[in-house]
């Protein structure tokens, strides 16, 4: 019997199909709709580094898909996987992606093929400068029209050179600090922003299973209290997102995937400890509490309520996808899903929360940040003990009438929010609205069959109205 062959579209190819069949749904002009799919520019540079007294050569890219509003957003990879595809269709997706959920930028993405565990940190940091240089001389790096944020492989250090060099470069920008996100907090960041993207992803399941009409189709019930789940992936978004489901939801982790192989307990994985061991050591092997599988990505294919992949796209594929026992999918990584896999596990009947919409955290928060940036004021300030004030006189007058409230209850109530408890609370609100946007077209709309469908044509939708407002037509 000849093995059977699968024939898998790209990671930009499986946008582009998504973009299709949401379009499809939608009235808007051929031609507009052209202009939505591909990006708007794409940049590349490549550029010498002495290293250790050899001079090398790296090539990296910065795509802009739309620029219906500016400035385009993204992040910026670091991978020696990273294409000029790849970096196209993550920049459509960011564009799709902002549009959803309301945040006012268009799509960018930046890319360097590059693998970061082959250099020392001053290495990084001569490589890392240099490459912003090269952003920055074709304004590909500006406050005002384009600003990247941590992806793979990046994250506040790599911003905090980023936004040196650019205040070296362009010392009059009195918003130079807005030029990317993802900052240290003492450098201009945001608490919070860390954490966004997995937060985000909690939030955005904790919003699904409010509603039990979209629980019931996934086989599911009752709330996310003991629901088990396997993470694929324990970097930045992985980790906090599975932090954050076990201490806040009391979910049982029972499954852990990274590089090296994968984790399994059914009884319930410590994620603090498992994140512990993978960073001391490299990855999971040798771990005492859990079985340890030396092909991570086959316990992808074990049974649990939650399966979050949270690292590379196309991990569950049409060589996998009819193996896959999972109950809800809730991609927490851009792309893992790939369009064959999407077919497959819809017909088997596995409910899909798309990246288009789960993996928002990041760039809202970023939003959050570049807003605080320019208006070098931090959320809270002006406010903040005012309303601690209103709410002491608030128990008084309670207290007055002879009701006594319970002392720590009182401390609660007296608490102003501080400024991560203000951006996690806007977190929330957007990732609710934005969910109930999606269930609402997904229910209502006969031609739409997925909720990865009905955000893509929320998306989209969103862009074509923005150039139409504006009258701008190809």
């Amino acid at each position: 019997m000849k093995p059977t062959v699968y024939q898998e579209k790209s990671f930009r190819e499986n946008v582009n199909l998504v973009f299709d069949i949401a379009a499809a749904t939608l009235e808007i002009e051929d031609g507009l709709a052209y202009v939505l799919k591909g990006a708007y520019n794409v940049y590349q540079v490549r550029f010498p580094v002495k290293i250790d007294g050899k001079v090398e050569s790296f090539i990296g890219w910065r795509a802009d898909h739309s620029e219906h509003k500016l400035p385009t957003k993204g992040g910026i990879r670091y991978s020696p996987q990273v294409t000029q595809d790849e970096v196209e269709a993550l920049a459509a997706l960011m564009s799709y992606k902002c549009a959803l959920v309301n945040v006012p930028f268009g799509g960018g993405k930046g890319g360097l093929v590059i693998d970061p565990k082959k250099y020392n940190d001053d290495d990084m940091e001569r490589i890392t400068r240099r490459f912003a240089f090269e952003l920055i001389k074709k304004d590909y790096i500006n406050p005002a029209t384009s600003v990247p944020a941590p992806d793979m492989g990046t994250g506040p250090r790599e911003m905090a050179w980023i936004a040196d060099t650019y205040m070296q470069h362009r010392s009059e920008d009195i918003n130079g600090l807005g030029c990317v996100t993802g900052k240290p907090v003492s450098l201009g960041g945001i608490p919070g922003r860390t954490e966004a993207t997995g937060r985000g992803v909690v939030y955005g399941i904790r919003e699904f299973f409010r509603h039990a009409e979209d629980k019931k189709e996934a086989c599911l019930e009752g709330t996310l209290e003991g629901k088990t789940v396997i993470i694929q992936g324990l970097g930045n978004v992985g980790y906090h997102t599975a932090k954050i489901l076990e201490a806040e939801d009391g979910a049982k982790i029972i499954g852990v995937i990274e590089h090296d192989g994968a984790l399994m307990d059914h009884n319930g994985l410590s994620v603090e400890a498992v994140n512990t061991y993978n960073k001391e050591h490299g990855g999971l092997k040798g771990y005492p509490d859990a079985q340890y599988f030396e092909n991570g990505n086959s316990v992808l294919e074990e049974e649990c309520d939650l399966l979050i992949p949270a690292a590379m796209e196309g991990v569950i594929h049409m060589e996998n996808a009819s193996r896959i026992k999972a109950k809800l999918i809730a991609e927490a990584a851009n792309g893992p899903v790939t369009f064959g896999a999407d077919a497959i596990l819809r017909q088997k009947g596995v409910v899909m929360i798309p990246d288009i919409y789960l993996n928002a955290g990041g760039v809202i928060v970023s939003y959050f940040e570049w807003i605080k940036n320019l208006s070098h004021i931090r959320f809270g300030r002006l406010t903040r003990r005012h309303q601690v004030n209103q709410n002491d006189l608030l128990l008084q007058a309670i207290e007055s009438g002879g009701h006594k409230i319970p002392t720590e209850l009182a401390k609660k109530i007296c608490l102003g929010p501080n400024e991560l408890d203000l951006v996690r609370s806007a977190l929330d609100d957007t990732m609710r609205e934005a969910f109930q946007q999606i269930r609402e077209r997904y229910w209502s709309h006969d031609k739409i069959d997925s909720y990865r469908i009905a955000s893509m044509a929320i998306g989209i939708e969103k862009i074509a109205l923005s150039y139409q407002d504006r009258g701008v037509y190809p």
